[in-house]
């Protein structure tokens, strides 16, 4: 069930109002997108913390979770496939996030997946309002995050010891 606040979020759409905050860094001002970049994460946490609950009821929550996305997002594939991959953007930056300069394999991979499926999304987006450059465009990146995911798994084989070390030219 949302809550007020996202109710009234929703109310606003998508126009790019201007809204002041106060907050602990004083006033300032923001657009609705970066608020409900705020808000998101809070429903999602909610919505997840939610959902778990035992095994026989935690196939219903989550399709009555789905439900709810279906009746907000309505009809319009379109508008979906955004959300989708908003969300799935979203995904990847916080697969990616690393204390080292470089992250480790498996994350790599992870990213290179979840990327995967964002630039097929946009494949399919350009394709369908006939866009041939940014058909091709989105599907190279998906051939290139394909290539990045092999390359993390067969990292990781190489750190089991399942795969020999490529050497270095």
């Amino acid at each position: 069930m949302p809550t007020r606040s996202m109710q009234r979020w929703s109310l606003l759409g998508p126009r790019r109002w201007r809204i002041r905050r106060c907050g602990p860094r004083g006033r300032r001002k923001r657009t609705v997108c970066s608020c409900w970049a705020v808000c998101s994460p809070k429903a999602e946490l909610e919505i997840t913390a939610a959902t778990r609950l035992p095994e026989e009821e935690e196939i219903e929550d989550v399709l009555d979770t789905l439900l709810g996305w279906t009746e907000q997002v309505g009809p319009d594939p379109g508008l979906a496939a955004n959300v989708l991959t908003n969300r799935l953007q979203r995904t990847a930056m916080q697969v990616a996030e690393s204390e080292a300069d470089e992250p480790p394999p498996g994350r790599a991979a992870a990213f290179a997946a979840v990327m995967t499926a964002v630039y097929v999304l946009s494949a399919q987006m350009h394709a369908e309002r006939g866009e041939v450059k940014g058909t091709r465009q989105a599907l190279g990146g998906a051939e290139e995050a394909l290539i990045d995911i092999l390359q993390g798994m067969h990292d990781l084989r190489i750190l089991l010891g399942d795969a020999p070390a490529m050497p270095e030219e």
